[in-house]
């Protein structure tokens, strides 16, 4: 955490009820909201921030005010983007909430500096708290169960911890992805194992809107789904080596050439634009 900022100590505690009315989303694949295939729109997709903005849309409405919601977040993206243009982009649209979940990218790097990560953030936290904004973040998961990400969950523990640090010292609310029991299914994940199925989506929206206040039903969002029938082991052996050949193999292809999915992507909703609440 960076020395030059500092501590206010403004543990936050959701005002219950609060209405937004100009809400921007930053970051990367998860906030754009790969895999929620939008059924409107062959290619592109919903999200959990898609769906948080329904629902603050419907609250908006339901006390007289209007609602507008930019998406900025684009795959692949690494930090230094999320908190360089597109912070820049959200901070011109002069929103009242922005989430903010960058980083994730970063911390597969085989040297990813975690310290460094966090104070990035920070920096970003004050501009957007400076300017008037609240601020939404969100924890990783807890990969322990993941085939290709278990072997880091000691760094998504740390930049859980440093999240948690930021949200305390600057008053942000934040998802706590890290203890939702329910995500370590690999159902609610896709085909690629790095991005969640719709229902995964659905969940975690209902949990960001718990975290800034809302009444909902947590049962509903953070039970677990029934136990699973275990696969055999040549069944287990089979899947994997299918999931290494279609996702893993491009993915690493595309790191030694230094390319990314979203080289070629733009952002889905670059402005504020009203959201139908249904």
């Amino acid at each position: 955490m960076s020395e030059a900022i500092a501590a206010t100590n403004l543990t936050h505690l959701p005002e219950p009820g609060k209405v937004w009315h100009r809400y921007v989303a930053i970051g990367d694949s998860f906030t754009e909201g790969m895999s929620d295939a939008d059924p409107s729109t062959p290619g592109a997709y919903l999200g959990w921030a898609d769906r948080l903005a329904s629902h603050l849309a419907g609250i908006a409405h339901a006390a007289g005010g209007e609602f507008a919601y930019a998406n900025l977040a684009v795959r692949g993206r690494l930090l230094a983007d999320v908190v360089g243009p597109q912070l820049d982009a959200a901070l011109a649209l002069g929103p009242d909430l922005v989430s903010m979940v960058g980083g994730g990218n970063d911390i597969l790097r085989p040297k990813a500096d975690l310290d460094a990560i966090a104070a990035r953030l920070e920096r970003a936290v004050v501009r957007l708290r400076d300017a008037g904004a609240d601020v939404l973040l969100a924890t990783p998961t807890d990969p322990a169960g993941a085939p290709l990400l278990r072997h880091l969950r000691g760094r998504h523990a740390i930049h859980s911890a440093n999240l948690f640090s930021i949200a305390q010292q600057h008053g942000c609310y934040i998802i706590n992805q890290w203890g939702m029991r329910a995500l370590r299914d690999f159902r609610l994940w896709s085909e690629d194992r790095i991005h969640m199925t719709s229902e995964g989506h659905r969940r975690v929206a209902l949990n960001a809107l718990s975290a800034l206040g809302h009444d909902t039903d947590r049962t509903d969002w953070s039970t677990p789904l029934p136990p699973a029938a275990p696969l055999a082991r040549r069944e287990a052996a089979a899947a994997n080596a299918a999931w290494a050949r279609t996702h893993l193999a491009p993915w690493v292809q595309r790191r030694l050439k230094g390319q990314s999915s979203g080289d070629t992507v733009t952002a889905k909703r670059p402005q504020l634009a009203p959201v139908d609440p249904t």
